[in-house]
C-alpha cells in the first residue's frame, strides 16, 4: 500500500534567484563545491554497457537509461540540459532525471497554488522543461519539499533518508543508467540542504545499488538484480574556464588532481539553435519560477561557455578531461560506460585503483589495489599496466594482469610512497593505465598527504557530519571542501576550539600557536598537549577577542567576509600549519524603552538601537540608495522586542492579495529572524517573519516562514495610498500576541513597517547576552514576482538559513519570560504520484512504478480495461483483482493534459466507474493503490 508523504519536510526561498539563475551556461558560473577521485567503493560488479547487460530476471521495464541526473527539485537539472540534450541528440543517450521532491514549497509567480496544487504546475514544467531536451523520463520520489534551509541533516529527518535511499536504488535497478549525475553534496555556504541530501542519495545509491545484501526484498520479492553504474559525477567544478569553443580544454581547477570535464554549449542542435539557446528555452518553462522572462544568452557562440562536472568515482577506463582531444569531445563523459573509447578498451571492461586509505604522511607508503575486469563477451589479452607517479614519489612502476578470460576480474598490488619531503596537506594522483593488444585505458586514484600531527579549526557541526559521511560511501576525498570558520561577535569573543590529530606511529607532545590577524587577540596564542596516542584526536581551547570593533563585519569584512589566521602544530616529528578564518557579526546592545507607538513612523527615541539594513548578500548591487537602501531600528519593552524598517525603494514591485501573503522573498518585502539561544543549527529552531508592506486588499501582511512553525499571522493596517487600518487575525495564530503597522508613501518612494514580536511566542528561552538576530529586506522593481536584491544586517550568501551568521544582540531589562521549547513544525503536504495522470502516464509507458516504489501487475491488482465517452462523462471499466483504491483520470493529447479524474476505493470484480470530462478523451489512465500490498499498478486504455 502506497505510503503518502504528508508530515516530514523546497525549496522555500529556495527557488533559486533570478541573479544566481541567469548563470548557469556562463564560464564563470558558480563553480560551487566540487568532488575528488573516488576512493573505494562498495563491493560489486561493475557494470558492463548496454550491449553486455544480463537480462533483469523476473522483472523487466521498457526503461534502460545511459544517464540518470538525481536532483532535489523540478529545475535543479536545468542548468546542465545542453549537454543532456547533446548526448541524446548526437550519441542517442537515453537520459533520464530522479526529482526527490516535485517543489512544492518553493513560489509561486503564476497563481496562489501551493503545496501539491503547485506540485502539480512544477511537474508539467519540468516535464516540459528536459523534454526541450529530449529528456522523457522523470521519475518522483514524492518526498515533502520545504522551505529554505542549508540543513542536509533537516531533509534527512524530512525525508527519512533510508526510505528515500531504497526507493532511489530501486530506480537505480530497474532504469540501469551507466552514467549518474549529481548535485554537490557539500555543506559550502549558500548551498541548499536539499541539493546536498539528494546528492549525498545519489552518491550513497552509486555505491550499494549493485550490492545484493542491501534492500534485498527488491531482489528476492521484485525480481529486480543489483546493479552498479559506470561513473558518478557532480554537476559542477571548482576553478574558472573561458568561454568558447577552447572552453572544455581551457578549464583550470582549483585542485589540479581533479578530475573535470567540461562541455560546449555553443555548438549548434539540428534545429540550428545553439545548445545555449535551447537550455535557455527549457528553462523558461518554469514560470512558476519566475523565469519566464529569462533573456537569450549571447548569438555570438565563443561567448557562449561549458557546462562543467567532476568525475567523483568511476568503475571503468575513461580518459582525463585535459589529457586529449577526445577527452575534450562532448562524449568524454560517456566514454568507457555509454560509449566505446576511440582506441580504448572494449566497452564492458572494469579499471579501478583504490585503497583502504588515501591519507600517507611523507615518507610514508601506501598499498592500492588495481583491478581490471574483462567484458563479459570479450577477454582482455596480456594486459599490461603502467603506474603514473607524481614527480619525486617511489614505488611500482608496472603491472602484469595477463590475460583476463571473459567476465573474470584480476587484482594486482600497487606500492607508493610519499617523498620525505613531500609537502602536507597537499594531493597526488596516482595513474594506471592499462594496455591490452592495441587498445588502452586509464584510472587514478587521489592520495592526500598530512602532517604527521595537525591542529585544525574545530568545524562547524554541519560540516563535520559531512567529513564523517564522505568515507562512507567510499569518496573519503570529497572532505576538505568546506574551509573551516567559526563567526564571533564584533567586540566580542568566544571560545575556538583546535583538534589535533596524531596520524604518526608513536604518542606525541607539543604546542599550538594561532597567528590571528590584526584586530583579534588571545590572552595566550600557544597551548600544548600531551601524550597524544596514535591515531587519537585532543582538543585544545582558545579564547579569541575581537579587540578592534570598528572592522567591517559580515561579507564586508576580511576576504569575501573571512578574517584568516594561521594555526602552527609542533610535535616531536618536526612542524605543520594550517589556515582557518573567524567571520564577524554585528552586534547591537538594545536598551529597553517604552513601548513604540505601531503607527508605520519612527519617531525620535522610540527604538533602542539603530541597524543598518543597506547591505548586499544577494542580488544585483543598488544603483543608488534611492533605488534600494534601508535602516533597521530595535528596542525592547517589558517583554515585547519591538523592530521596525525604513526601506527606501524608487519602484514597486508587484502587489499581492492578502491571501498570498507567503514566499514573502518573490516582491518587496521585510524578514525578521530571531535565534533565542543564538545556538541553532539551522532555522527549525528559530523564529521568522516576512511581511508584505502592501497588498491587494489595502493592508499589510504578515507569515512565519522557514522556521519552527509556519504559516499566515493576519493582515494589519496600512497607511497611506488608501491602506486600510483593518486588522485580521488568522484563527490559528502562529505568534500569539504578534502587532505590525505599515505606512508607504505616495507617490511610491519606499515604505515602513514596525512589528511588536512578544518574547514569548519565541519557540524557547530568550538569553539576553547572546540572542541572534537579523532583519532582511527584499527588493523587487519587477511585476513577475522575482526578488532582484536581497540587502539586511549581518549578510553573506545563503544567510537567511545559516543561523549562526546572523547578528548578536544584548537585550537589557533584566531578565526574559520562561518559554517551554516546542519542537519544530515539519507538516507539508506532498502531491502523491497516484495523483499525477503525467506520472502515470510515464508508468505505464515505462514499466517503471510510481513514487520509486514496487511495480504491481495489473493483472493480479487492477486494470482498466474498457473507456467509451457519452456525452460529458466517460464510462470506464475496471478489472479489479485486490481491494484498493483506483485514481483514474481521463486524458487527452501527447502531454495526458487532464480533462476528468475520480478517485474511487473498489472490491475485486469488474466495475464501471464514472468519470465527468470537460473534452473528449483519448484515453483513461489507472494508477491502482492496492490495499495490502506495497507498491502500485498502472494501466491504461484507449478511449473508444
Amino acid at each position: 500500500m502506497i505510503q503518502r508523504t504528508t508530515n516530514t519536510i523546497d525549496s522555500g526561498g529556495a527557488a533559486p534567484p533570478r541573479w544566481r539563475r541567469l548563470a548557469t551556461t556562463s564560464a564563470a558560473a558558480a563553480l560551487l563545491g566540487a568532488g575528488l577521485v573516488a576512493g573505494p567503493a562498495a563491493a560489486a560488479p561493475a557494470s558492463s554497457g548496454h550491449a553486455d547487460r544480463p537480462s533483469t530476471g523476473r522483472h523487466s521495464t521498457a526503461t534502460d537509461l545511459d544517464v540518470l541526473f538525481v536532483g532535489a527539485h523540478p529545475d535543479d537539472e536545468s542548468g546542465r540540459l545542453s549537454t543532456f540534450g547533446q548526448w541524446g541528440e548526437q550519441f542517442g543517450s537515453r537520459v533520464g532525471v530522479v526529482t526527490i521532491t516535485r517543489g512544492e514549497g518553493g513560489g509561486n509567480a503564476v497563481g496562489p497554488e501551493e503545496g501539491p496544487a503547485l506540485g502539480v504546475i512544477r511537474e508539467r514544467e519540468e516535464r516540459a522543461a528536459v523534454g526541450t531536451a529530449g529528456v522523457e523520463d522523470v521519475f518522483n520520489l514524492d518526498k515533502v519539499d520545504f522551505y529554505y534551509s542549508v540543513s542536509a541533516p533537516l531533509h534527512q529527518q524530512a525525508w527519512d533518508e533510508e526510505d528515500t535511499l531504497e526507493r532511489l536504488v530501486r530506480i537505480v535497478r530497474e532504469t540501469r543508467p551507466d552514467v549518474v549525475v549529481t548535485m554537490t553534496p557539500a555543506p559550502t555556504p549558500g548551498n541548499h540542504g536539499g541539493h546536498q541530501q539528494a546528492a549525498r542519495l545519489a552518491a550513497e545509491a552509486y555505491a550499494v545499488a549493485g550490492d545484493p545484501r542491501r534492500f534485498r526484498s527488491q531482489i528476492t520479492k521484485e525480481g529486480l538484480r543489483a546493479y552498479a553504474p559506470d561513473k558518478l559525477f557532480l554537476n559542477s567544478a571548482r576553478g574558472s574556464g573561458p568561454a568558447g569553443s577552447s572552453c572544455p580544454r581551457a578549464f583550470t581547477p582549483t585542485d589540479p588532481t581533479d578530475d573535470v570535464y567540461g562541455v560546449w554549449a555553443g555548438g549548434r542542435s539540428a534545429s540550428g539553435k545553439t545548445w545555449a539557446l535551447v537550455e535557455r528555452e527549457a528553462q523558461r518553462k518554469y514560470a512558476s519560477q519566475g523565469w519566464a522572462g529569462f533573456p537569450d544568452p549571447s548569438t555570438d557562440p565563443q561567448a557562449i561557455g561549458c557546462d562543467y562536472f567532476t568525475q567523483v568515482a568511476s568503475r571503468v577506463p575513461f580518459a582525463r578531461g585535459d589529457q586529449s582531444a577526445a577527452a575534450a569531445s562532448p562524449a568524454a563523459m560517456l566514454h568507457g560506460a555509454v560509449l566505446q573509447a576511440p582506441r580504448g578498451l572494449p566497452l564492458g571492461t572494469g579499471l579501478e585503483l583504490t585503497g583502504e586509505t588515501v591519507d600517507l604522511v611523507p615518507g610514508q607508503s601506501v598499498t592500492l589495489t588495481a583491478r581490471l575486469t574483462a567484458p563479459p563477451r570479450a577477454r582482455l589479452v596480456q594486459a599490461t599496466g603502467t603506474v603514473v607517479l607524481p614527480e619525486g614519489w617511489r614505488g611500482t612502476r608496472s603491472v602484469r594482469f595477463g590475460t583476463v578470460p571473459r567476465g573474470r576480474t584480476v587484482t594486482r598490488q600497487v606500492t607508493v610512497t610519499a617523498p620525505a619531503d613531500a609537502a602536507p596537506n597537499t594531493r597526488a594522483l596516482i595513474g594506471l593505465d592499462v594496455r591490452s593488444g592495441s587498445r588502452t585505458g586509464y584510472t587514478n586514484q587521489k592520495l592526500s598527504v598530512t602532517p604527521d600531527v595537525s591542529g585544525t579549526q574545530q568545524l562547524l557541526p554541519q560540516v563535520a557530519e559531512f567529513e564523517a559521511w564522505a568515507p562512507t560511501v567510499g569518496l573519503p576525498q570529497l572532505r576538505g571542501l568546506v574551509a573551516p570558520v567559526l563567526t564571533l561577535p564584533s567586540g566580542g569573543s568566544r571560545t575556538v576550539g583546535i583538534d589535533v590529530t596524531n596520524r604518526s606511529d608513536t604518542p606525541q607532545s607539543g604546542t599550538v600557536t594561532v597567528d590571528l590577524p590584526d584586530g583579534f587577540a588571545t590572552a595566550d596564542d600557544t597551548v600544548a598537549y600531551e601524550d597524544l596516542a596514535p591515531g587519537a584526536t585532543q582538543r585544545v581551547e582558545i579564547e579569541v577577542t575581537n579587540t578592534d570593533d570598528t572592522l567591517p563585519t559580515s561579507n564586508e569584512g576580511g576576504a569575501g567576509g573571512d578574517y584568516a589566521y594561521t594555526i602552527t602544530t609542533t610535535s616531536t616529528s618536526g612542524s605543520s600549519t594550517a589556515t582557518a578564518a573567524l567571520e564577524l557579526v554585528p552586534t547591537a546592545q538594545v536598551g529597553e524603552t517604552a513601548a513604540p507607538t505601531l503607527d508605520g513612523t519612527v519617531a525620535p527615541g522610540e527604538y533602542a538601537s539603530t541597524l543598518d539594513l543597506s547591505r548586499r548578500w544577494e542580488g544585483d548591487a543598488c544603483t543608488s540608495p534611492a533605488d534600494c537602501s534601508a535602516t533597521g531600528y530595535v528596542t525592547r519593552a517589558g517583554d515585547d522586542l519591538y523592530v521596525a524598517a525604513e526601506v527606501t525603494d524608487d519602484v514597486k514591485s508587484a502587489v499581492l492579495a492578502a491571501s498570498d501573503c507567503k514566499r514573502h522573498w518573490r516582491v518587496d518585502s521585510l524578514e525578521v529572524a530571531i535565534d533565542p539561544t543564538g545556538t541553532s543549527e539551522n532555522t527549525s529552531t528559530t523564529f521568522k517573519i516576512g511581511a508584505l508592506p502592501f497588498t491587494a486588499e489595502g493592508q499589510s501582511c504578515a507569515a512565519r516562514d522557514a522556521d519552527n512553525r509556519q504559516g499566515p499571522i493576519g493582515a494589519f493596517p496600512m497607511a497611506g495610498e488608501g491602506g486600510s487600518d483593518e486588522t485580521t487575525l488568522d484563527p490559528g495564530n502562529v505568534a500569539p500576541g504578534f502587532e505590525m503597522a505599515s505606512a508607504v508613501t505616495a507617490p511610491y518612494t519606499g515604505y515602513v513597517i514596525e512589528m511588536k514580536i512578544p518574547l514569548s511566542a519565541l519557540p524557547a528561552t530568550v538569553d539576553p547576552d547572546r540572542m541572534g538576530f537579523n532583519m532582511f529586506v527584499y527588493d523587487s522593481d519587477t511585476q513577475d514576482k522575482a526578488g532582484q536584491t536581497r540587502l539586511g544586517w549581518s549578510t553573506w550568501g545563503g544567510v537567511q538559513g545559516d543561523p549562526y551568521r546572523w547578528g548578536r544582540v544584548e537585550l537589557g531589562g533584566g531578565a526574559t519570560p520562561q518559554v517551554e521549547t516546542t519542537p519544530p513544525t515539519l507538516n507539508f503536504p506532498a502531491l502523491d504520484s497516484l495523483d499525477s495522470p503525467q506520472s502515470v502516464e510515464q508508468a505505464v509507458r515505462s514499466g517503471v512504478g510510481l513514487s520509486g516504489l514496487p511495480t504491481l501487475d495489473p493483472r493480479r491488482t487492477a486494470r482498466v480495461v474498457r473507456a467509451t465517452v457519452r456525452g460529458g462523462t466517460a464510462i470506464v471499466t475496471v478489472d479489479v483483482r485486490q481491494r484498493g483504491t483506483a485514481h483514474l483520470f481521463a486524458v487527452a493529447g501527447a502531454d495526458a493534459r487532464e480533462v476528468g479524474s475520480t478517485e474511487v476505493a473498489l472490491r475485486p470484480g469488474r466495475h464501471q466507474v464514472r468519470i465527468p470530462v470537460t473534452a473528449r478523451p483519448t484515453s483513461v489512465l489507472l494508477g491502482f493503490d492496492p490495499d495490502r500490498s506495497e507498491g502500485t499498478a498502472s494501466s491504461s486504455v484507449r478511449v473508444r
